[in-house]
């Protein structure tokens, strides 16, 4: 037995234990494909199922699929990267009923290291429409799930799929990208949170039902708010959007008297006379003991009069303070995302190298099973001679190699390479056991 029989590791040795799984991801995005595309593509949870059991027939065990409305990922791990761009190109263009051709510049095949780089970045939502969507993630582990439920995970695609987790946690950590307002509706969220802390504990009232009006109401409703109540002087147009947001309707002659109870006031009127001006305020706040109001005018023209802003305790922000506050919050989230891609780079890095290191493990077991082999059989042969049991070692164990480097030699090839991995295997190192 010698060392020459590391031959013997070959590629069925290595994917027995998963080690020449390597990943791809196959799909379409928001900045590759339109939103027609995928409508097409999008996999409803309950037919994510039966669209791995497609990928499977085509001979990859592993793999799941990541449909939410801005991307249609199928990621799988597979031992030629290469080789399964066009069968999974083939199953994208079948389910969107077009021929693959037509398809393929819409779609983006990453392979490996750009594989998992794209991973990474999609769950910590690097990759989305507005950066830093803290949904993103939650979408991720959902899609993850079913993956798993339905038996189309293992020990490779679930490590990579739980670096990504951790990948993402350090840049939500390390990064305030996920906690800046970036559209008019989380920008009013987050200016009542500063004004008035915990939202539930806050009281609301919306007059009108404009567009906007009812995404800001909905966005605190989400947030937190403990109670809004919907006023309009037309109470029918008021009734659907009130089922809709689960809140009170008040009659519009009653507006006065509810109005002290607000500590937040949105307006969505959009009339061509202001509805709140400061004597009325001013009236709701004496009764409100100073304590501040926050008012969402979302109405265009204006529905609160701009002399408000002169009323102390009375806080107004129409429409384009808020775009403005948004504009600030996406600034500052591109900014973060220089900070959060290095983090990204640093733990593919960290996975690229520990996968690598991994793969070194049956090559090391049998470097270590040769020489115990070896050991064994030279005590067997010499049991009290230690003099001569370590010659048979150092006889055995170099009878193979160096029979093929004679071998080499007299064909001619270049030891040189050979010269230099003797020299890197067998210098010696500081925590040498000897």
């Amino acid at each position: 037995m010698s060392l020459i029989c590391a031959k013997r590791i070959n590629s069925k040795t290595m994917t027995s234990d998963g080690l020449n799984l390597r990943p791809i991801v196959v799909g379409a995005n928001h900045k590759s494909s339109s939103l027609g595309l995928r409508d097409k593509l999008f996999v409803e949870d309950e037919q994510v199922s039966e669209v791995l059991d497609s990928v499977r027939a085509l001979g990859f065990e592993q793999a799941m699929v990541f449909s939410t409305c801005d991307r249609v990922d199928l990621l799988v791990m597979t031992e030629d990267p290469e080789a399964a761009i066009d069968p999974l190109r083939a199953l994208l263009a079948n389910r969107a009923e077009q021929p693959v051709g037509e398809l393929i510049p819409a779609l983006y095949a990453h392979r490996d290291e750009q594989a998992v780089r794209h991973l990474f970045a999609v769950a910590a939502s690097l990759d989305s429409q507005v950066v830093g969507e803290p949904q993103v993630l939650g979408q991720l582990k959902a899609c993850h799930r079913l993956a798993k439920d339905s038996g189309h995970t293992a020990g490779e695609l679930e490590s990579l799929v739980q670096a990504a987790y951790a990948a993402a946690k350090r840049v939500r950590t390390e990064t305030p990208i996920g906690k800046r307002p970036v559209s008019i509706a989380s920008a009013a969220v987050e200016l009542a949170r500063d004004l008035h802390g915990d939202l539930g504990r806050c009281t609301a009232l919306m007059i009108g039902v404009g567009d906007m009006g009812e995404l800001v109401g909905r966005a605190l409703s989400q947030g937190g708010l403990s109670h809004l109540t919907l006023s309009h002087p037309k109470p029918a147009r008021a009734e659907h959007l009130a089922q809709t947001l689960n809140c009170h309707l008040l009659p519009f002659e009653e507006l006065a008297d509810k109005l002290p109870e607000a500590d937040i006031l949105i307006t969505a009127l959009s009339a061509r006379v202001p509805t709140i001006d400061p004597d009325k305020l001013r009236a709701a706040l004496k009764l409100r003991r100073h304590k501040p109001i926050f008012l969402i005018d979302t109405g265009i023209p204006g529905d609160v009069d701009p002399a408000v802003n002169r009323v102390e305790e009375a806080f107004l922000y129409d429409l384009g303070d808020l775009e403005r506050v948004a504009m600030d919050g996406m600034n500052e989230r591109e900014a973060d995302a220089v900070t959060a891609w290095r983090i990204i780079d640093e733990e593919v890095t960290k996975f690229m190298r520990d996968r690598d290191e991994r793969e070194a493990v049956p090559v090391l077991t049998l470097l270590h099973d040769l020489v115990e082999a070896e050991r064994v059989r030279a005590l067997g042969d010499s049991p009290n001679d230690a003099a001569k049991a370590t010659h048979l070692v150092t006889a055995r164990l170099l009878h193979g190699p160096t029979e093929a480097l004679r071998d080499m030699a007299a064909a001619g090839e270049d030891l040189e390479p050979v010269e230099r991995l003797l020299r890197r295997l067998f210098e010696p190192r500081e925590e040498d056991p000897s």
